[in-house]
C-alpha cells in the first residue's frame, strides 16, 4: 500500500511539473504583455468607418499599453478575408481584429465557405455605436425619403445601390432598408464602402446605406445628399436629416464595432487590452472625435469582455434569420 501511495504521489508530482512547464511560459508572457507592437487588422480598405474608428482607438490604447498598435488593412469579401486571417492567428494578443456588425455577424451568414464565425474569437471590447444613414449622389432627383423610395420603386433595377461587399455593414444596412421600403435596386459590390462612396460622388452609382461615422462630414458639406438616419432621434452631427420613422419607414438599427482577439487568447492579456480600450473610451478627445462623426461611445456596463462576448453572440442569433430572409 505504501508503495502504491508513493507511486501515485510521484505521478502527481510529475503531472504538476509538466503543467508548470506548459503553462509557466504562457503565464510569464501574459504578465509581460505587450513587449512588441500589436497588429490590428481592419478587414476593409483604409478610410472606411471600421478603419476610422480603429485608428482613433489604437492611437489612444497604445499610450496605455506602451507599445504601438499598427493598423493593417486586409480587405475583400465584405470583411471575410481579414477576419479569417485573425481567426487563424496565434492567440497571443499580438494580432487583433477591428470587427463590426457586418464583418463579424453578417458576413459568416451571407458568405458560403467563410472560415470563421463569432465563436472563432473572443471579445476585447466594443468601440462605438453608429446608426446608418441613407445617402445618395448630390444630384439625385428626390427631395425627401418618401420621394426617394417612390423614385426607386418606379425605376426599379435601373437604380444602382452601392455596398462594401457581401456582409459589410453597408450591405447589411441596405438589405434591411430595401426590405423595409419595399424597393429592389441593382446592388453594386465594392471592396469597401469608401470605394462605393467615391463612385457615388462621381455619379457612377446612386445611393448607399452607411454608418454615420463614415458619411456625416460629406453629408454636412453637401458633397452627398442624406435622406434619413436609422436612429430613434436625429443626430447632433446631422440635425437637418430626419429619422426614417419621421417619413413613416420602420428602419431602426445601430451598427456596432469592436476589437476582437483569436479564441484562446489568455485572460490576463485580454484584461490588459480591455483596460486600455476602456481608458480610451473615457478619453475626452476620443469621445469628442466619435461624437463629431455621429457615433456614440459604449456605456460602462457594455465594455467588459464577458458583456461584449454575450452581446455579440446574442446579435448573431438575432440577425441570422433576418439576414437569410432578406437576402433570398
Amino acid at each position: 500500500m505504501k508503495m502504491k501511495t508513493k507511486i501515485a504521489t510521484t505521478i502527481l508530482g510529475l503531472s504538476v511539473a509538466v503543467a508548470g512547464i506548459c503553462f509557466g511560459p504562457m503565464t510569464a508572457q501574459a504578465q509581460d504583455f505587450p513587449t512588441r507592437p500589436i497588429t490590428v487588422v481592419v478587414p476593409f480598405p483604409a478610410g472606411g468607418p471600421s478603419d476610422v474608428v480603429a485608428r482613433i482607438m489604437a492611437e489612444n490604447m497604445s499610450k496605455t499599453l506602451g507599445q504601438s498598435m499598427v493598423i493593417e488593412n486586409v480587405s475583400g469579401g465584405g470583411g471575410v478575408i481579414g477576419s479569417a486571417r485573425v481567426a487563424a492567428a496565434e492567440p497571443n494578443g499580438y494580432t487583433l481584429l477591428a470587427g463590426s456588425m457586418g464583418s463579424h455577424v453578417a458576413a459568416p451568414v451571407l458568405t458560403p465557405g467563410a472560415k470563421y464565425d463569432v465563436d472563432s474569437f473572443t471579445a476585447v471590447g466594443p468601440t462605438a455605436h453608429s446608426p446608418a444613414v441613407i445617402v445618395a449622389r448630390k444630384d439625385f432627383p428626390a427631395k425627401d425619403l418618401k420621394e426617394f423610395i417612390a423614385y426607386i420603386k418606379k425605376n426599379g433595377n435601373a437604380v444602382k445601390q452601392a455596398h462594401g461587399g457581401i456582409g459589410a455593414s453597408s450591405h447589411m444596412a441596405c438589405l434591411l432598408f430595401n426590405t423595409a421600403a419595399g424597393v429592389e435596386p441593382t446592388p453594386v459590390a465594392y471592396r469597401g464602402s469608401n470605394l462605393g462612396m467615391n463612385d457615388m460622388i462621381g455619379g457612377h452609382v446612386d445611393y448607399l446605406c452607411e454608418q454615420s461615422v463614415s458619411v456625416s462630414k460629406q453629408a454636412a458639406a453637401g458633397t452627398i445628399k442624406a435622406y434619413a438616419v436609422s436612429a430613434t432621434k436625429r443626430l447632433d452631427a446631422l440635425p437637418d436629416v430626419p429619422t426614417a420613422k419621421e417619413a413613416g419607414v420602420t428602419y431602426d438599427m445601430s451598427i456596432w464595432a469592436g476589437i476582437f482577439a483569436p479564441k484562446g487568447t489568455p485572460e490576463p492579456i485580454l484584461a490588459k487590452l480591455n483596460n486600455a480600450l476602456d481608458k480610451a473610451l473615457d478619453d475626452p478627445g476620443v469621445r469628442k472625435r466619435i461624437g463629431e462623426l455621429g457615433g456614440s461611445i459604449p456605456e460602462k456596463p457594455e465594455r467588459s469582455v464577458a458583456a461584449f462576448n454575450a452581446y455579440v453572440k446574442a446579435e448573431a442569433a438575432r440577425w441570422a434569420p433576418i439576414l437569410k430572409a432578406a437576402s433570398k
